[in-house]
């Protein structure tokens, strides 16, 4: 009896502490959360910053980043944290809708306007009233339909599709693409018109590999929302961390939402092991280390000095003879390039 007593005491002090660790770790997530953003590194607080500035103004805000970077939720963050939280936040992804059907979705039309128009349709410009309206993957957008997009952002009214009635429109818009419209509109794929229209403010959101301090915090925070959807794991294990520290992300957080996800499912314990990633990922670290042994082994039995000939040679080849990016490259000054391309013959 004495025994089951201890052992019982010992279970709610477990329960307790669980409890404790628990509120800790929503404090600890809560304090580096911007509604609903997570990141605590210098470039996400510029965004928290710019989003502050911008979140009760009419300004058009064009959001660039890389696929899966957060794009939308930036935008919902500018319209929810601003004077127009109480109004619509209506999405279009302009990459997702056929061309043909695009200017109906954002002007509407009128029964009879073309075939299959049965009755009349609201466009998203006027169902975002005056709140906002959020055209993602802006770059994708078919040149004919850019300049009637950008009539309606000079003129604030729409003329739905069979109607000659224009009709006032007060939606803020926010723009997002994951293209370099600057070299669309070089390109000609782009009007420059438009893209000074949409551009007036531009949030720039880092890719992760660009941004790995805040690795960790994602993390805990989908680990979080996996135990809530009903998962074991709740920890990550130190050669599963490190391999995710290391691992660059091209499809960036939402692919590690994935990832996080896959493994979740594998793991067999609360702890998620290196075993228990996808076998993309455990395939890809195989790969490298093969690669580094063979590497590393055709390096036996050179001198050091060799080497290091052999390395400046073969920076400076790739990187066409810049002496500034080589250095940088290298992560040694210009100064100390110099002497040893001097010292190793290699001018």
């Amino acid at each position: 009896m004495e025994g089951l007593l201890s052992i019982i005491d010992q279970a709610l002090e477990y329960q307790e502490l669980n409890k404790k660790i628990e509120y800790l770790s929503q404090e600890l997530e809560s304090k580096y959360t911007y509604k609903g953003i997570i990141g605590k590194s210098p470039l996400m607080k510029k965004i928290y910053e710019k989003i502050e500035k911008l979140k009760d103004l009419d300004t058009n805000v064009l959001i660039h980043g890389e696929s899966g970077t957060g794009k939308e939720l930036v935008a919902k963050a500018l319209h929810y944290s601003g004077n127009r939280k109480k109004q619509p936040f209506v999405a279009l992804n302009c990459a997702a809708i056929p061309e043909n059907l695009l200017e109906s979705e954002l002007f509407g039309h009128k029964k009879g306007a073309f075939s299959g128009a049965v009755t009349d349709k609201i466009g998203k410009f006027h169902f975002a009233e005056t709140g906002t309206l959020f055209l993602d993957e802006i770059g994708d957008m078919p040149i004919g339909l850019q300049a009637k997009l950008l009539r309606v952002l000079q003129e604030k009214e729409v003329t739905p599709l069979g109607s000659n009635k224009a009709v006032p429109v007060q939606a803020r818009v926010i723009a997002a693409t994951n293209q370099n419209l600057a070299e669309a509109v070089e390109e000609g794929s782009f009007r420059q018109d438009l893209y000074f229209r949409l551009n007036v403010v531009r949030v720039a959101l880092p890719p992760l590999r660009e941004n790995k301090q805040d690795l960790p915090l994602l993390i805990r925070h989908f680990l979080q929302n996996l135990q809530t959807e009903g998962h074991m794991v709740n920890r990550i294990s130190e050669d599963a961390m490190k391999y995710l520290l290391e691992y660059d992300f091209p499809g960036n957080i939402r692919e590690l939402g994935n990832i996080l996800e896959s493994a979740a499912v594998m793991a067999e314990s609360d702890i998620m092991e290196f075993r228990d990633l996808p076998e993309y990922l455990r395939k890809n670290s195989m790969e490298k280390k093969s690669i580094d042994q063979n590497l590393f082994s055709q390096l036996v039995g050179w001198k050091l000095e060799e080497v290091e000939k052999k390395v400046i040679e073969t920076t400076l080849t790739a990187l066409n003879g810049h002496r500034k990016k080589t250095a940088e490259t290298l992560g040694i000054s210009e100064r100390g390039l110099r002497n040893k391309i001097s010292r190793y013959h290699l001018d």
